[in-house]
């Protein structure tokens, strides 16, 4: 793992206006966070980090971790800012400190490396129970768990946008993935925690995103063309490139979890992504245009002239209820990740 350069300044710049609405009550405040070395958890802290050093708000993060080295090898920068301490152990099984934490963000367990059933199902439920009982032990205010569209099951493609409420279909249970389907039983749990006890708890439901620290070598289908794009190409396409996604980038999503977490109603789930949609196909052209127009573009089989398949949220409920919005479109995202990107040496995007 090569270590990773600090995110761009005009992203620093969008964290600090993103968040300087919930600066005072960030102020002084004590956050748990579990995932802090993958994607969404290397945001939070990027968030927390800008508003804080811009601030002087005196935040204290503890972040747990498997191993002590993974966020110092990947993001330095964020490793050795004083504001950030290490709690080492498994999300299951960690000892839960004594102090206080005024807040838990819960987003443990890294989609694009998928175990076995059993493994899957205890890092993500039992992973869940055990966050949901440090909060209540250190007291917590406020406790976000970052959940997935998986729990949708397979949108129908007649539905342009997937809204939350679609989660109540019990039809949609056929085609949940085990993943989905584990997402769904600790979403359970985090409701009845809700319902039973004064801890807030509040949901946010990931789907696709773009942006630095995103794995190049993983199943996301952008990160896999910004990889061959930046490696001189070809960009290949594994598919039909018919399947409709649509990426929110990284920066709002960093501003999007700590809104839902301060200001997400108790008990209530939100989608997380953008509305944008564009198909596979036309995401790979995006690739190539932003970075080198003459590249080439390989689709690996010709559609099958079906419905196409879709992964695309409607998140009127976050934009109503809380006021969020997507700041940096699809085409300045691939931009700003690749401009990232090529801070690297190149033997990491292999």
């Amino acid at each position: 793992m090569r270590p990773r350069p600090p995110i761009l300044e005009a992203d620093r710049e969008l964290l600090r206006a993103g968040t300087e609405p919930l600066r005072e009550e960030f102020r002084g405040g004590r956050f748990f966070v579990t995932g802090g070395t993958g994607f969404f958890g290397c945001w939070i802290l990027e968030a927390l980090t800008a508003a804080n050093d811009a601030h002087g708000l005196g935040l204290s993060l503890t972040v747990l971790t498997r191993n002590m080295g993974a966020l110092r090898e990947r993001a330095p920068h964020l490793a050795a800012h004083p504001a950030i301490h290490f709690l080492v152990g498994d999300v299951r099984t960690f000892p839960i400190p004594s102090e206080r934490f005024e807040f838990v963000i819960h987003a443990a367990f890294d989609s694009s490396r998928e175990p076995d059933e059993e493994e899957t199902r205890s890092t993500i439920v039992d992973g869940t129970a055990r966050c949901l009982d440090l909060a209540r032990r250190a007291r917590a205010r406020r406790f976000l768990f970052v959940s997935s569209g998986a729990v949708y099951g397979k949108q129908p493609s007649d539905l342009s946008h997937i809204p939350e409420g679609y989660v109540d279909d019990p039809a949609s249970s056929e085609s949940l993935s085990r993943y989905g389907k584990f997402k769904r039983a600790a979403e359970v749990l985090c409701l009845r925690t809700a319902r039973e006890t004064d801890l807030e708890v509040s949901i946010a439901r990931g789907f696709a995103f773009v942006g630095p620290h995103l794995p190049l070598d993983a199943h996301f289908a952008v990160g896999n063309f910004l990889r061959d794009a930046l490696a001189g190409g070809p960009i290949r396409v594994h598919g039909d490139g018919t399947p409709i996604r649509s990426y929110l980038y990284a920066a709002d999503l960093a501003v999007w979890l700590l809104t839902i977490l301060f200001r997400g109603r108790s008990g209530d789930a939100y989608n997380l992504g953008s509305e944008s949609e564009v198909s596979v196909g036309e995401l790979a052209h995006f690739v190539a245009d932003e970075i080198d127009p003459s590249l080439a573009v390989e689709i690996a089989r010709p559609a099958s002239g079906t419905p196409p398949e879709r992964y695309v949220p409607s998140n009127r409920k976050a934009r109503a209820e809380l006021g969020l919005a997507e700041t940096v479109m699809l085409r300045e995202a691939i931009r700003r990740t690749a401009a990232w990107y090529r801070n690297l040496p190149a033997a990491a995007l292999h």
